[in-house]
């Protein structure tokens, strides 16, 4: 430390702090705690422990409730219409296989170490604390900024729903100040320190809002597909209302209207990951973890395969209104207008329960940051009455309020970047990492060779499917990159031999399923327009100079005082056998 009083002690003691950067940069970015440490000696920094009262039906819920929001609703008509057309089932069956691949790869660590912060831990443990803090501080990031969007679009949709009038109708306008932050939402103001106040509460408690939320939304959604199936046409599967403009059948854009519907509605099952951060309160994680996480997403994935069947039997795919196509749709069916009154209200119940999810992972993931040591400690404080992170809930449930007030919609949803995807992405890599590399090190170069190599032919295959045109070229290029794929994946599974097996559950034909969950993140990843690697480019640019000038002196300084403590406890330890030693001589003279 710099001095005996640590890094932020004084002036002067930061100056010197900020001379060693690089010495510590290199012995600290690098740095791997165990999960046995995790689960005790970081968990014990906040004090009270987190109550362990939920149960798998909880994390169903708070899954599907994470999960099933407002974007469904509007995703289905842009991929339809403009994608895949009624092939879209088949694009939400995809992208559920593959948000179902990532489930596996979060519940596999969730069971093993069940801590509350999700991929932060999982990526700490696993290739160290500067990689886990550049992810969590831009996932930590994206939560907010996307949920103060998703409050303000609570606003939006009820004021475009219900009263049919403009998107600012609900808010108040304020001439003097700048452009884009001139509509005041109160209303989105008040949602997120409800639901702030909810979730300071009682975890618990949370979640049974969230389920009964949730039961009444997934009610409306069900009665919805039952009238579509009821009133819908099969002809409208594979005929199109304009024939001459837009090709008929189920798939007229092929296979690759498919892949690209799947990747715009695959933000639809963005949620599930925040289950994960649950994993501290619950009551039996090696079984309830892998039903809950997995179970919501296989629940989820065939709603909205049916949720996108019934709107395609309903409307023909080239007749569908992109901005609110189940509306739409029920406005055209003859004494059946009434059914997209509750078409709004399952959405706004969907809008609040995914904020409620995402602001309950979102304060753990904090919470877990400041037990590491590389944020404020204060963060990490567990209410002793309530087992909750009362401080980092409290503090960014501010932040998001103080955000939606002003800023535009527009604004936030340009400020939300990729990190999610390539969280999930870190995670699968994670994964394997763990499975194949020992303890002491052993094939580590291997396995970091496969990942990288497979990361690269990932890459390589998803440039040439978004960048060449159709033809030979690009059908040769996307079978060698595929190819190689598979060929990388087999050598290293016949190359290498796993270095630990799960002890209670455990991710199924390893390295198949996470090297394929790896692949299809990145391949996701690739249908993101440049402006989201700017600004995701951006928010890490951010978190990098954060852990430079702050992060990584206090983590230096955390981890001196835990070696202090260390050694106190070694010596009194040695003090109490010396003096026991001494007792029993005396007791045999």
């Amino acid at each position: 430390m710099a001095g005996n009083e640590g890094s932020f002690s004084s002036l002067r003691g930061y100056g010197a702090a900020l001379l060693q950067t690089p010495a510590r940069f290199a012995r600290r970015a690098g740095a791997v705690t165990t999960t046995m440490e995790e689960m005790s000696r970081v968990r014990a920094r906040s004090g009270s422990s987190m109550q362990r009262k939920l149960r798998w039906y909880d994390l169903v819920g708070l899954g599907m409730g994470g999960m099933v929001g407002a974007g469904v609703f509007v995703t289905v008509g842009s991929a339809a219409g403009n994608k895949a057309g009624p092939a879209v089932i088949l694009s939400y069956a995809v992208s559920g296989l593959c948000a179902l691949l990532s489930a596996f790869c979060y519940t596999e660590f969730a069971v093993e170490m069940p801590v509350a912060g999700g991929a932060f831990s999982y990526l700490r443990v696993t290739f160290g604390e500067f990689a886990a803090f550049v992810t969590g501080a831009n996932l930590l990031m994206e939560y907010v900024v996307s949920n103060a969007a998703v409050a303000r679009g609570l606003t939006s949709y009820i004021a475009t729903v219900f009263s049919n009038s403009s998107p600012n109708a609900w808010r108040i306008t304020v001439s003097g100040l700048p452009k884009n932050y001139q509509n005041i939402d109160l209303i989105a103001v008040a949602v997120i320190l409800t639901i702030t106040i909810c979730i300071c509460y009682s975890t618990k408690e949370s979640s049974m809002l969230n389920m009964v939320l949730t039961s009444v939304h997934i009610s409306l959604i069900v009665l919805v597909i039952a009238i579509g199936f009821a009133k819908g046409r099969v002809s409208n599967l594979v005929h199109p209302m304009n024939p001459e403009k837009h090709p008929g059948g189920f798939l007229p854009y092929g296979a690759s209207g498919v892949l690209s519907g799947a990747a715009m509605v695959y933000l639809s099952y963005i949620g599930y990951d925040a289950v994960s951060t649950m994993a501290e309160e619950v009551k039996h994680p090696a079984k309830d973890i892998p039903i809950g996480v997995s179970g919501s997403v296989a629940i989820v994935t065939v709603l909205y395969c049916l949720m996108a069947a019934a709107l395609a039997m309903l409307v023909p795919y080239d007749a569908i209104e992109v901005d609110a196509p189940f509306s739409s749709a029920f406005k055209r069916v003859e004494g059946w207008e009434w059914v997209s009154n509750l078409v709004g209200v399952g959405a706004s119940l969907g809008i609040v329960t995914s904020l409620m999810v995402a602001m309950l992972g979102q304060a753990r993931y904090l919470c877990v940051i400041g037990r590491s040591g590389v944020a404020p400690p204060w963060f990490a404080r567990i209410h002793r009455r309530t087992g909750t992170p009362v401080n980092a809930s409290a503090v960014l449930g501010i932040c998001t309020a103080a955000i939606a007030v002003i800023t535009d919609l527009a604004v936030l949803l340009e400020l939300v970047s990729i990190g999610t995807l390539f969280v999930f992405y870190m995670v699968a890599n994670a994964v394997v990492y763990r499975r194949y590399v020992a303890e002491d090190k052993s094939d580590r170069w291997l396995t970091l060779g496969f990942l990288a190599a497979f990361s690269a032919l990932s890459v390589g295959f998803t440039l040439s499917w978004q960048l060449c045109p159709a033809g030979r070229v690009r059908t040769a290029l996307l079978g060698g990159f595929g190819l190689g794929a598979v060929a990388a994946l087999q050598a290293f599974h016949s190359a290498a031999s796993p270095a630990r097996k799960p002890e209670f559950w455990g991710v199924p034909l390893m390295p198949w399923i996470p090297a394929t969950s790896a692949f299809l993140n990145v391949f996701l990843l690739g249908s993101m327009d440049r402006a989201s690697y700017v600004r995701f480019g951006a928010f890490s640019a951010l978190a990098v100079a954060m852990y430079l000038l702050y992060s990584v002196h206090a983590s230096w300084d955390a981890e001196e005082e835990a070696d202090v403590e260390l050694q106190k406890g070694s010596a009194t330890a040695a003090q109490h056998a010396a003096d026991k030693g001494r007792d029993n001589d005396e007791a045999k003279v």
